[in-house]
């Protein structure tokens, strides 16, 4: 599946219409965003924890580079070894020639979205080095050929009855029809994996500058044994996850699990300072800390760059009422949903994304999720804004005349009344209390929902006449 944003009205039109697709969007999003409510909603002041985490990010970007610097330096003097990628390529460069500079042939990986934004796997698979994804979620998705679907949960578009029918095809498994089962199944292969592999690699969701720590949090042993087990641990980071002090981390890791899969904490926070020292028992000989740039210093440059305060949460995924109905393959990105409305743009050109920004209601119920509060939908309308000429003329000119009768007091008193009149008398010719279809161009709408009639009184109809009565 090739990762295409400007494919999103196809691809989403066909997700609306998958029967299996929609079902598995149903339980994944509300499962996942009610347990999200339900693990803040124990907290005290859940407003005033998202408040601190949010200084704690905006504190670390309005610092950015003397952080990164300082991230520099301990890990160095830890014994790791730093270095910086401005593009994608030069990340998978740089990997590539440790592998070189090692001899290393067979990785194993934890999950990061650093990696799948890089596109790591098919430029390893070039420079004829296996690399197996060990997080369950990313091993369907890389058995399966395709690319995550969520930032957190990778398959979250599969059902179990699929994620089945998929090991019995590609891995043999017997049958089974026990979700335990068939991890166990899964897990029999990857523990090989772990012991055949001579470099392990991991992402970060967070950098903590004053001591030069790379955290993970995940809930499977993978991160820790693709991590500690191998002889070589490399690990690629957005420079935007750093933060300055470890009190910043214990406020952002109370927020995090919960935002991400409604847990008070992960099963596992693992962190590393850099190789094994001499008197620790376990551990990588080497250690490599790749900086990822690919685009992140222009948003940090722009009036966008709040999205950097993002810490890949999904929560915002979950609570969106678009993507809980196309699901995170329509946006063609590696970031779906509203906040990968806002970053896929930023990252891989306007033009190339234009249609993104667009696929938003603009609810507010992302902004209302963020654990750290980005006004996601502030953003969309800048680039909104932005991607103006990339409308449909058709849709341009009939905005402008929305937003001119709107502004119009009479018009806007005239244009209600011939909707009501319109709405009722296409509901009182079919019989319905809705309106099923809407004449071109506002088919569209009606095309998949009906369309509630006006009320055959407006409000301010209804105050005129009843202002002035006594209460």
């Amino acid at each position: 599946m090739e990762l295409k944003p400007n494919a999103f009205m196809d691809r989403s039109v066909i997700a609306i219409e998958d029967i299996q697709l929609q079902t598995a969007l149903e339980r994944g999003t509300g499962n996942a965003d009610g347990r999200r409510r339900q693990v803040m909603n124990e907290l005290d002041d859940s407003y005033s924890l998202r408040q601190q985490g949010r200084a704690a990010k905006l504190r670390a970007l309005a610092d950015l580079p003397d952080l990164l610097e300082q991230m520099e330096q301990n890990v160095v003097a830890n014994g790791g070894h730093v270095l910086w990628a401005s593009t994608a390529q030069e990340a998978n460069q740089h990997i590539v020639d440790i592998c070189k500079k090692h001899n290393l042939k067979r990785g194993v990986k934890s999950k990061s979205m650093a990696t799948e934004e890089i596109g790591l796997l098919p430029a390893l698979e070039a420079a004829g080095i296996r690399m197996v994804e060990t997080d369950l979620g990313e091993y369907i998705v890389q058995i399966d050929h395709s690319h995550p679907s969520h930032i957190v949960m990778p398959v979250m578009h599969m059902t179990k009855d699929e994620v089945r029918d998929l090991f019995m095809e590609k891995l043999q498994m017997p049958y089974t029809d026990e979700a335990t089962e068939m991890t166990a199944f899964a897990r029999k292969i990857l523990r090989e994996e772990f012991l055949g592999a001579d470099f392990g690699m991991s992402g970060g969701n967070f950098m903590i500058a004053e001591t030069g720590t790379v955290v993970i949090v995940t809930n499977e042993g993978n991160g820790r044994l693709s991590t500690g087990m191998p002889p070589v641990h490399i690990a690629v980071v957005g420079i935007e996850k750093i933060v300055p002090t470890w009190e910043d981390f214990a406020t952002l890791i109370q927020l995090l699990p919960r935002s991400a899969t409604g847990q008070r904490m992960t099963v596992y926070v693992n962190m590393f300072n850099g190789p094994a020292r001499s008197d620790e028992p376990d551990g990588p000989e080497e250690f490599y800390l790749v900086l990822l740039d690919n685009g992140r210093s222009d948003i940090y440059a722009s009036e966008y760059a709040e999205a950097l305060a993002c810490i890949r949460c999904g929560a915002c995924l979950n609570a969106c009422p678009v993507y809980q109905n196309v699901g995170g393959h329509s946006y063609g990105s590696v970031y779906s949903g509203p906040i990968g409305a806002i970053i896929t743009p930023l990252l891989q050109g306007k033009e190339n994304a234009h249609y993104l920004p667009f696929a938003s209601s603009l609810c507010g119920a992302c902004k209302q999720a963020c654990p750290v509060d980005i006004n996601i939908p502030d953003m969309l309308l800048k680039l909104r804004r932005d991607l103006e000429h990339k409308q449909d003329m058709v849709w341009t000119l009939g905005m402008k005349a929305w937003n001119f009768g709107n502004s119009h007091p009479l018009l806007y008193q005239i244009g209600g009344k011939v909707a009501s009149l319109a709405t009722n008398v296409l509901t009182q010719a079919t019989g319905e209390d809705k309106v099923k279809t809407l004449p071109f161009p506002l088919n569209g709408w009606t095309q998949f929902r009906d369309f509630p009639p006006f009320a055959d009184q407006s409000f301010h109809d209804w105050w005129r006449a009843n202002r002035e009565r006594p209460s």
